[in-house]
């Protein structure tokens, strides 16, 4: 601990050290968790690549996503790992700009792939128009520097912030909240610039998707066959399962009030988006996606064959 006249030069992350019993069990299971979601998405990400069928908007969205994917959890995880860890006051701001960047990010791309699906079915005969390599790059491009910008101004804005008292925090990484308690001054100016961020760039972006799902919906059932009506729901229905994931949590931690606030369920929520939902993002796009299963499928019978020949 530091004391009230000493400024803070590490914090300590307490993490799950509340469940020393679990301690190994965890470490299994997160290690797993983390693996399998550098392998699914790295996976992906490869199969995209190779694969001149999968290069449409819908796919590079996806790859963007997968990619994300990577780096979220990369960079959370490794900390979350040990018992309880010492972190920097420099690598702790480092850690919430990451943390921030990426997660504004797929909340932008998210919406993103949205309008893309609204697009291929609301508008098919004007896709390949509307949803050129040129626009696809700039909103992957917009998505990601939304991200970096917002990162860099929240971080900043906390992390000059006077940090004088307690340094533990009773998270596994620096997330916002967490840190701004520590703070020995008036954070109500940094709460509502929290709380603008969390409308403008996580409320409204799920609205956006809402909208698009809204017209997809209205679209699909106005098409005369029920063979068109699945094929059409089937192109959406991976996104809109990790849409569910990914919001669900991340909306019930920074938009609920916080008379109903609670460290336990906050760190718990915290490890359904940063550690479970990277790792199932690939595995639902393989189970709902028969392109990616056939693309994956090829190319594992395509590494084996060259294994075979060069063995």
């Amino acid at each position: 601990m530091q004391t009230n006249q000493t400024a803070v030069s590490e914090f300590v992350l307490l993490g799950l050290s509340h469940l020393l019993v679990l301690q190994h069990p965890l470490f299994v299971l997160f290690l797993l968790l983390y693996v399998t979601s550098l392998l699914g998405n790295g996976a992906i990400i490869a199969v995209m690549l190779a694969e001149p069928r999968l290069h449409t908007p819908m796919y590079f969205f996806l790859g963007n996503l997968s990619c994300l994917d990577i780096f979220y959890c990369t960079v959370t995880v490794p900390k979350m790992l040990v018992e309880i860890q010492t972190i920097s006051f420099a690598g702790c701001g480092t850690q919430m700009y990451f943390f921030i960047l990426f997660g504004i990010t797929e909340c932008c791309l998210l919406s993103v792939m949205a309008y893309d699906r609204y697009v291929a079915i609301c508008h098919p005969l004007k896709y390949t128009l509307v949803m050129s390599q040129r626009v696809c790059s700039q909103m992957a491009a917009g998505s990601w520097t939304i991200g970096t910008l917002v990162a860099f101004c929240q971080t900043a804005s906390i992390f000059t912030l006077p940090f004088c008292g307690s340094n533990t925090i009773s998270h596994f990484f620096c997330d916002i909240l967490p840190v701004l308690r520590l703070a020995t001054t008036d954070t109500r100016k940094n709460e509502a610039a929290v709380a603008i961020v969390t409308v403008v760039f996580i409320f409204i972006p799920f609205l956006l998707i809402l909208l698009s799902y809204i017209l997809i919906l209205s679209a699909i059932l106005r098409m005369p066959s029920a063979a068109g009506q699945r094929k059409a729901f089937s192109t959406c229905s991976s996104h809109l399962i990790v849409v569910s994931l990914f919001y669900g949590t991340v909306t019930f931690i920074y938009v609920r009030p916080k008379s109903v606030y609670s460290l336990g369920s906050d760190r718990l929520l915290s490890l359904l988006y940063t550690v479970v939902t990277p790792m199932f993002n690939p595995i639902v796009y393989c189970l709902r996606n028969k392109e990616v299963r056939r693309a994956l499928k090829k190319s594992i019978v395509r590494q084996t064959s060259f294994l075979i020949c060069c063995g």
